[in-house]
């Protein structure tokens, strides 16, 4: 996908989006990057968060946004990150916790401990810290927020060497489950997308057009191709906003029907 920061808010776009601050995590990846411009083109203000700071500010300047660098298992800093964006824009109203470690694999007697602590603390550990940073000052504030995080159906559907990435997915749904029933009273709406391969820049030169890869990915979906960004941004854009008023608790898959078969 190709996002241009010239691009216009959308003529069509929701009243409710139109003056929301969006925090995206791991916005300087291709998912982040494309889940930004769908909420601008809302008329949304975004807010890129990436732990490495010369990437997430060129992501940034690429989409008109604004970035910050904060690595997010230091729960110091994702509570000044917090603080800080709240005292620019008055509040947060949108959290999407899209960022993961995905690029570590290895089979369950072969992968290193160190590997495992690294997908764990990131995957797990850092969405929860940023989802309880940002919940704690949603209900401070009385915002009646949105957060959505990204899954991955490989929690649901387990791939031979890619389950360490996996498990902490599904710990995530879990996660997502745990802060929707206790933020309800708050009015505090929590999601999860739950994509299956997507075709992002870094995915695409793994498995490029015609390669033996792609086309083995592609015969376990029964839509007989692998997601673009296009497919996952626009189902979190639902799901943070009022179209999705009475959905929570709820991991929400965009896997062209793999988890099917």
């Amino acid at each position: 996908m190709t996002a241009s920061p010239s691009a216009s808010p959308s003529d069509a776009a929701r009243p409710d989006a139109a003056s929301r601050t969006v925090v995206v995590t791991g916005g300087a990846g291709g998912i982040g990057r494309g889940i930004a411009h769908a909420f601008t083109a809302l008329g949304d203000r975004v807010v890129l968060a990436d732990v490495d700071a010369d990437t997430v500010a060129a992501a940034a300047d690429e989409l008109g946004v604004e970035a910050v660098a904060v690595d997010i298992t230091d729960a110091a800093a994702v509570a000044a990150m917090v603080e800080q964006i709240a005292a620019d824009h008055g509040r947060i109203d949108v959290l999407v916790n899209n960022a993961g470690v995905l690029s570590v694999h290895g089979r369950l007697t072969e992968l290193a401990v160190a590997d495992y602590e690294l997908i764990v603390r990131v995957n797990i550990l850092g969405t929860f810290t940023v989802t309880q940073a940002v919940a704690r000052h949603m209900a401070a504030a009385g915002t009646r927020g949105a957060i959505v995080n990204i899954s991955s159906i490989g929690g649901r559907q387990p791939t031979p060497g890619m389950g360490a990435y996996e498990s902490s997915k599904a710990a995530v749904d879990s996660l997502t489950r745990w802060a929707a029933i206790e933020l309800a009273g708050d009015g505090i709406r929590v999601n999860a997308v739950a994509p299956g391969p997507v075709l992002t820049p870094m995915l695409r030169a793994g498995m490029p057009e015609g390669s033996p890869e792609r086309a083995a990915w592609a015969s376990r979906i029964p839509l007989a191709r692998l997601a673009e960004v296009d497919d996952i941004a626009p189902a979190v854009v639902f799901l943070a906003g009022a179209d999705a008023a009475h959905i929570t608790g709820v991991s929400l898959a965009v896997d062209g029907g793999q988890l099917l078969v």
